[in-house]
Formats: structure tokens, sequence, C-alpha cells
């Protein structure tokens, strides 16, 4: 057994099919085009990467053309950096056009080319011919989701029939060449719990889990749980009898491992929400996540982990390790997922790594790749800008390779999957659930936790932080300015103490812009000093900062989106008070974090101008909106989500965070009522000159980022306020209903 396990990384590089369009990760995160990425994936430390050959990509119309410069110039590079790479030749594919994964010579077709790459690089020890070959086959054989498009048991098992016969075909070419070559053969390890009821259906899903495996193994024969579902899909019994002549058993077992791979089924379907309901083998039944049902979490993967050595008895790695949250749980998973090797290591499982996924992030796996809509998921690095930019992710894998001390605070939260509001449904008590931590360990991580101190207590962006804080199980304390006075040093330096806090957001200051025309000594003491009082003492006391500037920076002059880069001219006393503390505070402390943002609107706050906007229209009163001036609105929700992802991310500088579209304030009150379905008809469009502003305002400040688009659109953050609202309402008057009938 290795002396410890090793931190991998994998590069989510899917090319799946569907119908005649392929979706390409690598196009879409930047790296098939950037090879300076090699570098970054080699500064994690981490020790071997899974890494793409595609088939689809290298030899599209057989190997006669096939392109070999990419991997020419990557694969040594890895080597030269001391990266191992884990060699991957379809990757959730089904290889190139004239193929498929239930063609006869899908099989034959890979191995030719593995064959073909292990010639040109002979020095390449690992291997993974064929990712997730179960998972694969049912997507595309099954579900119907990716080409070939199947939808019956006999499509996915010969679909998967015939990616394990290409895995065997593959390492025995490969090994003709390189007779030391190792087999890394993936798929994803989850677990099915469920109510009596389908207890039968949860049986077959666990024992079908393995079925990849199994067959490579030489497990499946007449003697195979499976053997008489297997026989009536209709693939020959030749076929599958063929591994036990055949066999290729993996050299390192590699078990992917996410938040939706365990499932409860119920057969109770009206307690969830209606997309997860579903009939399979004549069971109606609804299928979710574990986290989002049970009352009491699983044991998550360390038990699967003993279940898989148990099985087979090979070396194990975890060759996928990733969640879809926001930064901190990001951590946390990893962080348990890491815990858990290390766990059953100590037990003696041989297990040989963990493997950090998409280091680069990955593109819409929220709908399974099937379109390209956008979403995207940071991982290690995040590449919205199109420079990759490393996150809190790369800064853990650091510290876990190189054996140092954890440093986040944020690690001491809880994951979502253990916080009390997960469930999408009432809790399911059941005691095939059991804990995997005890709470006595949970409670301990956080309740000495080092907290954000946020300024700011009574107005709209403070109270924002504090409830997105508790929601996400970051530790905070947020102070009033009778608490904490910001441009006071002695009261600053007081609270420091008190709390000890690891952060500080100064999410208050002085923001009645036209007032600030005749009370200029209090708005610069407020907006200027104070940011520059807590940017001294975060110096001194080795403090992150966070702290708010305006869009109110710029004049105007130019009709496009300003970027942080672009100049300031600031047309009234709030504005200089902003730009002024900008300078104050990077000066002082260049690793500060200065967001600019602007428009707000929120579900907490009447008072915003979309708020006072919807308020009016729906009461048929006039509402006056300025048609002559272009802003970029700001969801708060979304914003301070951002702002925290940012702030653990340990960024710095000045960032631009909106939700990107300009727009005018009245074109801004017309698209909100419309939405809602609201008459606009007493919207008065009127020019910026008829509000009798005191303070002069720029004419254009929407704002746009160079450093990456952070923040959802504009359409989206309105429908997703909007729904609310009509939540707020129907709860309002659900309550309002109870009383009278009382």
């Amino acid at each position: 057994m290795n002396s410890e396990i090793e931190l991998w990384g994998g590069l989510e590089c899917t090319v799946n099919r569907v119908v005649d369009q392929y979706f390409s990760q690598m196009e879409r995160n930047g790296h098939a085009a950037r090879s300076d990425d090699l570098e970054r994936f080699a500064s994690l430390g981490i020790r071997a990467i899974r890494y793409p050959v595609l088939w689809e990509r290298t030899a599209p119309d057989g190997l006669d053309t096939a392109d070999w410069s990419w991997p020419d110039e990557r694969l040594p590079a890895l080597q030269k950096l001391g990266v191992t790479p884990i060699v991957g030749l379809v990757h959730h594919g089904s290889g190139p056009r004239h193929t498929s994964l239930v063609d006869p010579g899908f099989a034959e077709g890979l191995a030719e080319f593995a064959g073909a790459v292990a010639r040109r690089y002979p020095w390449i020890e690992y291997y993974t011919p064929v990712n997730e070959p179960l998972t694969t086959a049912r997507f595309s054989g099954l579900y119907g989701v990716w080409y070939p498009h199947g939808r019956d048991e006999r499509s996915f098992i010969q679909a998967l029939v015939n990616q394990c016969r290409a895995v065997v075909l593959s390492m025995r070419a490969i090994r003709e060449v390189n007779p030391n070559a190792k087999l890394v053969q993936t798929d994803d390890l989850g677990k099915t719990y469920s109510t009596p009821e389908v207890a039968e259906l949860a049986t077959f899903y666990n024992e079908r889990r393995w079925l990849s495996w199994d067959l490579l193994c030489g497990k499946v024969d007449e003697n195979h749980a499976l053997w008489e579902y297997l026989g009536s899909t209709g693939v020959e019994t030749a076929e599958l009898l063929w591994f036990k002549d055949n066999p290729c058993p993996p050299d390192i077992i590699g078990v992917n491992y996410y938040i939706t791979s365990e499932r409860w089924l119920d057969h109770r379907v009206d307690r969830y929400p209606e997309r997860y309901a579903g009939t399979y083998r004549d069971f109606h039944h609804a299928d979710i996540e574990t986290p989002r049902a049970l009352a009491t979490p699983t044991p998550g993967i360390s038990p699967l982990l003993q279940e898989a050595w148990g099985r087979y008895g090979l070396p194990i790695a975890i060759t996928e390790a990733h969640i879809d949250a926001n930064r901190e749980d990001q951590l946390r998973w990893l962080l348990e997922i890491w815990e858990a090797a290390q766990q059953v290591r100590r037990s003696g499982v041989d297990m040989r790594a963990v493997t950090v996924w998409a280091l680069l992030g990955s593109y819409d796996w929220n709908c399974l790749v099937t379109e390209c809509r956008g979403y995207y998921e940071p991982g290690p690095f995040d590449v919205r800008s199109g420079h990759p930019r490393p996150t809190a992710v790369a800064s853990l894998m650091r510290e876990l390779s190189a054996g140092r001390p954890l440093s986040h605070p944020v690690l001491q939260g809880l994951g979502w999957w253990h916080r009390p509001g997960r469930f999408l449904c009432p809790p399911v008590a059941t005691s095939a659930a059991v804990a995997s931590f005890s709470s006595e360990r949970l409670h301990g991580r956080s309740g000495d936790a080092q907290p954000i101190l946020i300024t700011g207590a009574s107005g709209t962006l403070g109270s924002a932080f504090a409830r997105i804080c508790d929601a996400r199980s970051l530790a905070y304390r947020i102070v009033s300015r009778q608490e904490m006075d910001i441009a006071d040093p002695a009261s600053v330096e007081s609270a420091i103490a008190r709390y000890r806090p690891w952060a500080i957001i100064n999410a208050g200051g002085y923001v009645r812009v036209d007032e600030a025309e005749m009370d200029s000594e209090r708005c610069f003491r407020e907006n200027t000093l104070g940011p520059s009082v807590l940017a001294i003492a975060c110096v001194r006391h080795q403090v992150q900062l966070m702290t708010f500037s305006s869009d109110l920076v710029f004049d105007g002059r130019q009709q496009s989106p300003y970027i942080e880069g672009d100049n300031v001219a600031p047309l009234n006393i709030y504005g200089r008070s902003k730009v002024e503390a900008e300078r104050k505070v990077l000066d002082m402390l260049p690793e500060a974090l200065v967001i600019r943002t602007s428009a707000f609107f929120g579900p907490w706050d009447s008072h915003n101008f979309v708020a006072q906007a919807l308020k009016a229209l729906r009461a048929g009163l006039p509402f006056v909106a300025a048609n002559d001036m272009t802003v970029s609105p700001t969801y708060v929700p979304d914003l301070v989500h951002a702002c925290l992802d940012l702030l653990i991310d340990k960024e710095k500088g000045i960032w631009h965070l909106t939700n990107a579209e300009p727009i005018t304030w009245a074109d801004l009150a017309y698209k909100a009522g419309t939405m809602a379905g609201i008459d606009t008809s007493r919207l008065e469009p009127i020019a910026s000159t008829q509000m009798n502003y005191a303070a002069p305002r720029p004419r254009y400040s929407a704002l746009q980022s160079e450093k990456g688009i952070a923040l959802p659109p504009l359409d989206d953050a309105l429908s997703r306020y909007l729904r609310l609202q009509e939540e707020a309402a129907e709860e309002d008057y659900g309550g309002q209903a109870a009383h009278v009938g009382s």
C-alpha cells in the first residue's frame, strides 16, 4: 500500500453528442486552446491528472488523418512538470460520427485508436479508455438523453457491454506496446435507499451499480444476481460470458461520487416535488437525492468505499469529487471526501488517491449538457473572465497536497447537506440512514469558528449579508454604528479584539446621494474616513476587508458599460467620497476587495426602485422614472452570494458586480411590471432634468466586469424576485385568512 493518499486532479473534457450536435467542455472552458493551464494544474500539488486524448477530437475521420499535435504538446509537458497523466480516450462520448455506443464495431474501433495512442506515447502508464461506462450507458441507452438516444433495456445493456468490451480490447492493444500499462476504471458509486414498498427496485439499483466493474472482473455468469435481468434484455448470452473468458480487472477502481450519487426511493410520490416522480419496472415512485429527503444524513462515501473494497479487493481511488455549491460548501465537500478516504485507508482499504474534479469548472451539467445555457460551476479555477482565476478550492488543494494545516475559517461550518434547511419534502426518518458524523463533531467544527464582522446592521446590504451568512452556515457578527463606529479607530480596535474576525464586510455608509451635497462632512466621514480606518486596522490584524463603492464614480460620458480599469470622474459629492475611499483603502491595503455596484433591488427591502414601481403600478397610481439615465440593476441576493464567494477566494482589487444589463430607470420599471403581469399604462417616462435631483448624476453609468461575469442575467434575477414576491403575498394572504377564520 502507498505510504500516503495522493491528491489528483481531473479536467472536465466531455464531448457528448445530442442528435447531431456535439457539446465539448474543453472548447467552452478554453483549455483546448490554452496550454499554460498545465502549469496552473501543477501548482496545485497534484501528483496525477485525468487528462484527455479523446477519440472524437484526435481521429474523428480515422487514424490516417489523426491530428496528434494537441496531445504531442500537452502530454510531455505534464511529464516534465512531474504530473502523471491518466489518459482518457472516451469521456461520456459515443466516439466519432461514424460509430455509436450500440455499434458492433465500437469496441474494435476504440481499441485501434488506443493502440495508436500507446505507440505514439509508449511511456504513458495509466489509462481510462472509457469513463463511466454504466453511467454513459444509462444516459445514452436508457434515458434517451445522449446519442444514440435509446430508451429501452436492450439499448442500455448493449451500450454497456460494448463500452466494457472496448475497455478490454483497448487495454489489450495498449499492453502490446506497454505491458506495464494500468487500467483506472471509473464509474459512479452511489447507493439507493427506499421505503419497504419499493425495496425491490432499490435492491436492483444497488446491484446494477456494480455492472461495469463486474463485467471487467469476469464476475458475470449464471450465478450473478442480475443474470436473469441481463438475459431478458435480448443481449446475447455469449456477449456477456465473453468477459468471463476475457477478464480485464482494473488496476485501480475509480470511484466517482457526487451529492446526487445516493438516492431515496419513496412510493408516496405526493410528498415530493412533481419533477421527482416517475415509473420504472412497474414501480411508480419518487427518486430524490438523499440529503433532500432523509432526516439523518447517510454515512456518505466511507462505507461505499468499504463495499467496493470488500467486493473486489482492488486498489481504489476517488476519481471525481466535486459539488455544485457556494464556495465554502465546495471546500467542505472536498474536505469531507478527503477525510473519508483517510478513514478507510486507516481501516485497511488500499486507498490510493482523491481526485478534485473539474479543475477548470464545468458547463451546463444542470441540464446534463443537452443544451448550451451558460450555466457554469467553478472549480479550483474560474474561467469566466477568459483567464483562469484560482479560487479557494485551489488553496485548499495546495494545503492538502503539502500536508499543511488547513487554514480557511469557513471549513468550520456545516455543508448544506447537513443543514436543517436542505429538505425538499417532509423529512423522512429511517433506520437505514445513519449519521456519518456525530453531532458533537459537526457542532464542534462550527462552534468556535472565527466570524465575518459585518457593518451596517440597519441597512439593506448589511442585513442581506447576515441573512445569507445564516443560510450558508458562515459564522458572522453584524454590528451597528453604536457597537462599532468605523470612523473611530478605538471603536474599531475594540470590536476586532472582541469578535476576532477573519474578515470585515463594510456594508454600511452614507447612502443619501442628494443630501450629501449639503452634508459633505458626514458623507466623507462615513464613506471615506471609515473605510480608511478599517483598512488600517485590517493591515495591523491581518484581517481581510471588503467594502463597497458605486457606479457614481463615473461621469457618464461614454455610452458603453464601464469596466474596472476605466478612469473615474465623479459628478457629485457622494461619488467623490467613494473615489477617495477606493484610493485610500487600496493604497493602505492592496489585498482589500472593493465592490462597485448599483441600482439595488431585492426581496427584503420594500423601498428599492423596483419594489416602489411595482407597488404604484399595481395600485393603478402614476409612477415617474427617468428615461435618459442608464444603469445596471443589481439583485441583492445575487450580489451577496458573489461577494461572499470572492471574499472566501481572497480576491482583491476593484470588481464590478451587477446583473449586467444596461437599462434606463423607466425601462426597468416597464420590464418589471410586464414580467409581473401588471398594467404599465400609468408609467410616466420623463427626462432626468424633471426629477429635480439635488446632486448631478451621470446619464450613463452601467457597469460591466473585465474579470468575469459573476451574476446571472437581469431577466433571470427579476423572475426570481417576482416569484419570491408572489410567495410572500400568498403567505400573507394565508395568514390573514387563518386569522379571519379563527
